[in-house]
This record gives C-alpha cells, sequence and structure tokens, in this order.
C-alpha cells in the first residue's frame, strides 16, 4: 500500500464522507498517466468537463484522466491552459448576460479564474485517494458543511488563525485543482453551476482541497481535534430535561398526586 493510500484510509475513519476522498495529480507527461485510468474520450467515446470527471472518480471509484481532446468545457479549456485565453472571453462574454450585467463586470469575473501556464498545463487525473496509483498533488474531499468544518478545524490545529478562500460560484475546477496547486493552502471550495449541473453535486456539498504534502498534517490535526472532542457525526448535546404540551404536565401532576395519596393512605 502506498503512503497516501494509507492516508486516505485515515481521513475516511475521521470524516466519513458518503464520497470517496480524491487524490488529484497534473501529469505533463502522457506515459505517466496510471495504465488503469479512464480517458473519457477513449473509453466512453464522449469528452467531458472537469467537475463531470471529479464526479465519476468520487462516486464510482474510478481513476479519470483528462486530457485537451477529453475536456467538453471552454472555460476550463482556457483555465487548464488547454486553449489560448482568446479576446472574446476576455472582454466577458461567457459571463455577460448570466452571472454578470455587464461585458465590464463579466471581464473581471473572468480574470479572477485561476489558471494555469503553459508549463503548468498537463493531464488531469483524479482518483480516489485509497487506490490512487500516482502520488497526487492534490488532496479533494467533498462533504457536508459539518464534514469540512471537521476539515477546517483539522487544518487549524497547529496554526490557529482561519483560512482564507474566494468564492466566485464559478469555474470550482479551476479553484481546486489550478489555486490550491498556485497558492499550497488548503481552499474551502464552493461547488459552482456547473459542477451542479453537470458534475451532479448535491446543494448540501461542499469540498475543501490541500496540498498532499500536508495531509500527514491535517490528520494530526483531525486526531487532535477528535480528542478534544470537535467529531464527526457532530454529537448532539442531549442531557437536559424535556418540556411538554399543559397536557402532560398535567398529567405528571396527576401522577405525583396519586403517588402522594398512596404514601399518606
Amino acid at each position: 500500500m502506498h503512503v497516501w493510500q494509507e492516508l486516505g484510509s485515515q481521513l475516511e475513519q475521521f470524516v466519513r464522507t458518503e464520497t470517496f476522498p480524491l487524490g488529484i495529480k497534473v501529469i505533463r507527461n502522457p506515459d505517466e498517466v496510471p495504465a488503469k485510468a479512464k480517458r473519457p474520450k477513449r473509453d466512453f467515446g464522449e469528452r467531458l468537463t472537469i467537475c463531470q470527471g471529479i464526479s465519476i472518480a468520487r462516486r464510482y471509484g474510478w481513476t479519470m484522466a483528462i486530457g485537451p481532446e477529453d475536456l467538453s468545457c471552454p472555460i476550463a479549456a482556457v483555465a487548464f491552459g488547454f486553449e489560448p485565453s482568446l479576446p472574446y472571453y476576455e472582454e466577458g462574454n461567457l459571463a455577460c448576460g448570466m452571472y454578470t450585467e455587464s461585458l465590464e463586470a463579466g471581464a473581471r469575473s473572468e480574470v479572477e479564474v485561476p489558471k494555469f501556464t503553459p508549463e503548468e498545463s498537463g493531464i488531469v487525473v483524479a482518483g480516489p485517494l485509497t487506490r490512487l496509483e500516482v502520488e497526487p498533488d492534490t488532496v479533494l474531499v467533498y462533504g457536508n458543511s459539518a464534514q469540512v468544518m471537521r476539515l477546517v478545524a483539522g487544518a487549524l490545529y497547529k496554526t490557529g488563525g482561519s483560512l482564507p478562500s474566494q468564492f466566485s460560484a464559478r469555474a470550482d475546477c479551476a479553484d481546486i485543482v489550478i489555486r490550491t496547486a498556485q497558492t499550497e493552502k488548503p481552499q474551502v471550495i464552493l461547488p459552482c453551476y456547473g459542477d451542479r449541473l453537470f458534475g451532479q453535486t448535491q446543494d448540501h456539498e461542499m469540498a475543501f482541497t490541500l496540498p498532499y504534502r500536508d495531509l500527514p498534517a491535517l490528520l494530526e490535526g483531525l486526531r487532535g481535534t477528535h480528542k478534544g472532542g470537535v467529531r464527526y457525526p457532530i454529537p448532539h448535546y442531549l442531557r437536559y430535561e424535556a418540556r411538554f404540551p399543559a397536557t402532560y404536565e398535567k398529567l405528571q401532576l396527576l401522577f405525583e398526586e396519586e403517588k402522594s395519596r398512596t404514601v399518606t393512605s
């Protein structure tokens, strides 16, 4: 078992997500793509979005590899360095009328999408951390807000403070893969509209990423916060005396009156 696979098993024990935590790696040499990885165009006869590939990996347990020939999403093609950033894109035409009121606002939105340089670009490989055959660059976990809170607490166990994250409601694949790689910092990810539409991410789901090199520290933080009482599932506080409707309370009084008569008789 590879080290990251064992670490992935520990991560699953602490966070108990309903889909697999993933490892993600950007591979620049096609010969290094895992032999068992599925290529959408070759194996399915279809091009997919990055978020579809991630959803297949986390729901089916398959390792997916997406390169330029596999990708259907034009925004991701620019972000991941597979296609040039043309003026039509940079002017805000894709955002305007859907996400923004004007071209100017749309252009500002496109500037904020993280992008790989040509040197950083490569085939995006995503697979369950416990099964992945290549050492990942990034760890990705989808979960509910309580599970993401658990991960944030674990990530901050040694340093304290808070995690800065950026939200735009667009191109979360770029936040997941590119922003995490470029900042080398954990990220809380708000799934975008496309992830919900094409990746079928559910309303209750959020995501969390961190550089793989930080996974041992995260697990130490999960163990420490678990010991301190921060756990998932969240243990509800149940040691309180319930209050009941008036008719219930009257019956309780009648019980007590009956007991009093029994004692005095």
